[in-house]
């Protein structure tokens, strides 16, 4: 089997990976709606470990961190005004660090995101972590592309959950999990694969 050129290297995009001190953190989706019952994913503790790292780094290094929340409504799953639907305590925001509230799995759509990012003057250079990999953490990272900024996504910073294909077999998480990063990494942004990556 012999892989093809990545889109990124026939339009000649650069796949160096970005310095933590010269990004913009978005933690996406670190909400508790991932670690327990219907949603809960495969690796997500891990994943969380890994954001909690990467969030202290970033925090060390002087890095503006934005957090994302997805609000799915009252009783719901992803209900941000219950313990269900909070942010994690091991990667909660400080005093001063904005939370960014959407509905849709693209952190850009719909929401105030970009004026946020405007605000801290932030550069190209979006460093993204978080739960799903294949849907809100995808999905952030073609908005952050479409609208010309580089996403890098950490790839031990996030995870995501095993689904039923169309064929009905079964997709386990890890592949669903590496299939995003790659066609993330095709095009929209380049991975990282450890927090360490991006803190040299």
């Amino acid at each position: 089997m012999h892989a093809s050129t990545t889109l990124r290297d026939v339009i000649g995009l650069d796949d160096r990976l970005p310095h933590l001190k010269d990004s913009t953190l978005i933690m996406i989706d670190f909400q508790n709606t991932y670690r327990t019952g219907v949603m809960a994913l495969d690796g997500a503790e891990t994943a969380l470990a890994a954001g909690a790292r990467l969030l202290s780094a970033a925090r060390s290094a002087g890095a503006p961190v934005v957090h994302v929340v997805n609000d799915g409504g009252v009783g719901t799953a992803y209900d941000i005004r219950s313990d269900i639907g909070a942010i994690s305590d091991e990667v909660a925001p400080q005093e001063g660090e904005p939370v960014v509230v959407k509905r849709f799995p693209d952190a850009f759509h719909a929401t105030g995101l970009e004026t946020t990012l405007r605000a801290l003057n932030a550069g190209p250079d979006l460093v993204l972590a978080g739960f799903m990999t294949h849907m809100c953490v995808s999905h952030t990272a073609q908005g952050a592309f479409t609208r010309g900024y580089r996403p890098t996504v950490v790839a031990e910073a996030t995870a995501t959950r095993a689904l039923t294909a169309p064929d009905g077999t079964t997709v386990p998480a890890a592949t669903l999990h590496t299939a995003a990063l790659t066609a993330i990494r095709d095009l929209f942004g380049t991975v990282a694969l450890r927090v360490a990556d991006l803190t040299p």
